[in-house]
């Protein structure tokens, strides 16, 4: 029943206003949820197509699904693997390419880089695209096994194992930061087993073979389903305040092996000279004795056979070793022969020089001169 402005409520007259103009003022009145909702539903009817009603409303529906499902497709990368969650749980994985998950929120998918190999360095930093290097000491700086302190720069090359992705996924938060904090400390493990001369000279390769190994193990023992590729050291110096007295001993230590180089060239040239000659000696040594003995044999077989023609005919022998030996004695002197007998003359004179005439009257030196005397003494 509608409110009258003369009446003062549905019971009769009531008081009116502090003005006389109307009933007493009573508050907003509360909304209407009927009112609200037909009001809705109205609008509601005016966004669909005319006169679908219901039906457009299935086909709203209908879109909706459509859309749902067409949200499950997803792409991979080429340098990555697809993996396929069922509410939460690890399902299947996937190759590169389009594929296909069942819609949110029954499955998910996540696509890791697994294929790409990721670098990590510890002790610098690169700026700048790589241009730039900022050292970094408190990574870098490590001790040795003979109580020498060394700096130490190196990189490490890693990727996702092909079977170790749900481990990659699900087993480390950070990979990047769990890689470096495995390879310091295995780093740190190796260097501090070895000599500093071994590390800096010739023990790379074998630093670096040791560093991948231990980092793999340790890495599969965390489950991280990681491939460590290559540990690669960029630098390996002694620090900076002691690098000056090192490449003086390092210099110092060139020279001494140049010096030995040499003086075991100079071995080898010269031992061999010196053996040769050992060898010659020795050599007409043996001959010296062998000519000698075979002479002293000789001699002693000669000395056997006259002494055998001695016994046989004393005098005879005795007669013919004097006129050898005789022979042999004035074969090389010069000779004068002056006859003595009772049939020669008076002789020469005594101071008569006469070895010299025969070589005044030829005019030319001789080594042997003889003249023979007439009988008389006459020259």
């Amino acid at each position: 029943m509608p409110w009258s402005n003369q009446s003062g409520g549905p019971w009769g007259s009531g008081s009116r206003g502090p003005w006389g103009s109307g009933p007493q003022s009573q508050g907003p009145k509360p909304p209407d949820l009927e009112e609200f909702l037909r009001r809705g539903q109205d609008k509601l009817r005016g966004l669909l197509p005319g006169n679908l009603g219901g039906r457009g409303i299935a086909l709203i529906a209908l879109l909706v699904v459509a859309l749902w499902g067409f949200s499950g497709f997803f792409r991979v990368e080429p340098d990555e693997i697809g993996v396929v969650l069922r509410f939460g749980k690890f399902v299947r994985e996937v190759q590169p390419g389009l594929n296909y998950h069942l819609p949110y929120p029954i499955e998910t998918a996540l696509t890791p880089q697994a294929l790409r190999v990721n670098r990590v360095n510890i002790g610098f930093d690169l700026r700048g695209g790589g241009t730039a290097m900022r050292d970094v000491p408190e990574e870098s700086l490590m001790l040795t096994g003979d109580e020498n302190i060394v700096d130490v720069d190196f990189s490490v090359f890693w990727k996702v194992k092909p079977d170790g992705v749900g481990d990659f996924l699900f087993n480390i938060q950070n990979p990047d930061s769990t890689v470096k904090a495995v390879a310091e400390s295995a780093m740190r493990a190796v260097i501090g087993r070895s000599n500093i001369q071994a590390v800096l000279t010739g023990a790379r390769q074998t630093v670096e073979t040791a560093v991948q190994e231990l980092m793999q193990k340790t890495l599969d023992d965390y489950g991280a389903g990681i491939l460590v590729q290559q540990v690669q050291l960029q630098k390996v110096d002694p620090p900076m305040q002691v690098i000056d007295a090192f490449r003086d001993v390092q210099a110092a230590r060139s020279d001494l092996e140049r010096a030995q180089n040499e003086a075991q060239t100079y071995a080898n040239r010269v031992v061999p000279e010196a053996r040769g000659r050992a060898a010659k000696v020795l050599q007409d040594a043996e001959a010296y004795r062998a000519q000698t003995v075979a002479d002293a044999k000789g001699q002693a077989s000669r000395f056997t056979q006259v002494y055998d023609q001695y016994k046989k005919a004393p005098d005879v022998t005795r007669q013919r070793m004097y006129l050898e030996t005789m022979e042999r004695i004035l074969a090389g002197t010069d000779k004068t022969i002056i006859d003595t007998g009772p049939q020669s003359g008076p002789g020469v004179v005594p101071y008569l020089p006469l070895g010299n005439l025969p070589q005044e009257r030829s005019g030319l030196p001789q080594e042997k001169t003889g003249s023979a005397q007439q009988p008389g003494g006459n020259p």
